[in-house]
């Protein structure tokens, strides 16, 4: 990074003199001109073994000035937080749902993603009792996403509860709410 410091400075020197009216010679754009070239030339290899030629080794890294990568995870633990869904009405067979926190705080780095649980249930079937007995799920990071359901269901009613999961650990179960499909 030496060198690119180097040519940093070289660089707005060239400039300044060749825009300075007493001192703007020739020569002096010229020499702008090659400092400049040698600088985009610098830059450009930058850019090839940066963006076009991973992947870098840490040598790389270092002989571009940067930090080599840290590619130790960070543990970030069981999720404790406890969730659960607003829904509200988007189309025809369409329902939103919008992630509320019951308990914790969204910023704990163990809340990485929702595991929406839901079934839907016709009129006169018995509802789910628990969370446990939800038979169709899936995942997202999202706080606010889309459930597209079959015609068919079209009055029937949807049941949902949320858990927060991190890298296969689960947290505890939010409450089950219910909502009827449009």
């Amino acid at each position: 990074m030496q060198n690119f410091d180097t040519l940093i400075s070289t660089a707005d020197n060239a400039l300044a003199t060749a825009k300075n009216e007493t001192t703007r010679t020739p020569v002096a754009t010229a020499q702008c001109k090659e400092v400049f070239d040698a600088l985009t030339a610098f830059m450009r290899d930058f850019k090839r073994r940066y963006f076009l030629s991973p992947p870098l080794l840490d040598s790389d890294y270092i002989a571009l000035g940067l930090k080599p990568r840290d590619t130790t995870p960070t543990a970030s633990g069981t999720p404790t937080a406890q969730v659960t869904v607003e829904t509200y009405l988007l189309g025809r067979h369409e329902l939103g749902v919008r992630i509320i926190y019951v308990v914790g705080s969204p910023t704990d780095p163990a809340n990485k993603g929702f595991r929406i649980w839901y079934s839907v249930v016709a009129p006169g079937e018995t509802p789910p009792a628990s969370p446990d007995e939800l038979r169709k799920s899936f995942y997202t990071k999202r706080k606010k996403d889309v459930i597209d359901f079959d015609f068919g269901d079209s009055g029937k009613t949807a049941y949902f509860a949320v858990q927060i999961e991190n890298e296969g650990k689960k947290g505890p179960w939010g409450p089950l709410v219910s909502a009827l499909i449009p």
